[in-house]
């Protein structure tokens, strides 16, 4: 069964490879889209090199909608994309991928019924499919090699349909297993430990700067994000530098 959610339909428009086929299904489920539509495929239905390759999103094939037309294929569609590479010299929106589906994930969300086609590996999409689309999706690749597989195309585009769900972690710190983040007290306990020593040594030289100087310390401890393993670590090492002074 399809997942619960209102997301896009992505139609593949006479692909002509079945690893192909497989590959996008693969990237689909990826991202967390699994209505997949087949128009036309060159090499029949169902696709053994289309099963093979989709691995773990096997699903979305057997789930699929196969249509011998474009038109049978759209025929609930609302608004539907169509992915291009060319300028046809047809009057139409074009949108990045990104504000391709942010607007999708609008149009959802007001109820309306979304697809995006993706044309055939060789030449992509032709002008009378693109005639049938609101608005094209165009990806701003190098203009001299604008050529982008099947799968890579409906990878992009679903990568930017989850961010348009907000499922996108922009920048995070990954923390070992078991590590927890260091606390407060954690760091002043070092940091007040470390100060002391370099007050013994005579390191807050001259005077009147010993203020700032620990100061940038502090603020360097607050910059680093340590974890308490980190901390003992490091207290344990000043503990060592000392024994072997004292020795």
């Amino acid at each position: 069964m399809p997942s619960e959610g209102r997301q896009p339909v992505f139609v593949l428009v006479r692909p002509q490879m079945g690893e192909n086929i497989g590959a996008a299904a693969r990237a689909m489920w990826n991202f967390g889209l699994d209505r997949m539509r087949v128009v036309a495929p060159r090499d029949g239905w169902p696709n053994e090199k289309a099963v093979a390759m989709a691995s773990g999103a096997g699903r979305l094939l057997d789930e699929a909608d196969v249509t011998a037309t474009l038109p049978e294929a759209l025929e609930d569609a609302t608004y539907v994309f169509a992915t291009s590479a060319r300028i046809r010299g047809l009057t139409k929106p074009v949108f990045s991928p990104e504000r391709a589906m942010e607007l999708a994930a609008e149009k959802l969300a007001a109820g309306e019924k979304v697809a995006v086609l993706f044309g055939p590996e060789r030449a992509g999409l032709e002008n009378d499919d693109v005639a049938r689309a609101n608005a094209l999706i165009t990806v701003p690749v190098n203009p001299e090699f604008p050529s982008l597989n099947l799968a890579q195309c409906v990878l992009l585009t679903a990568y930017e349909w989850r961010r348009a769900q907000g499922a996108v972690e922009h920048e995070r710190m990954e923390i070992a297993r078991g590590g927890d983040a260091a606390t407060g007290a954690d760091v002043e306990a070092w940091a007040g430990h470390l100060e002391a020593r370099l007050e013994d040594s005579g390191f807050f030289y001259p005077p009147e700067k010993a203020t700032n100087m620990k100061i940038n310390l502090r603020n360097l401890w607050s910059r680093m994000p340590l974890t308490r393993a980190d901390v003992q670590m490091l207290q344990g090492a000043l503990r060592q530098l000392i024994r072997g002074k004292d020795a």
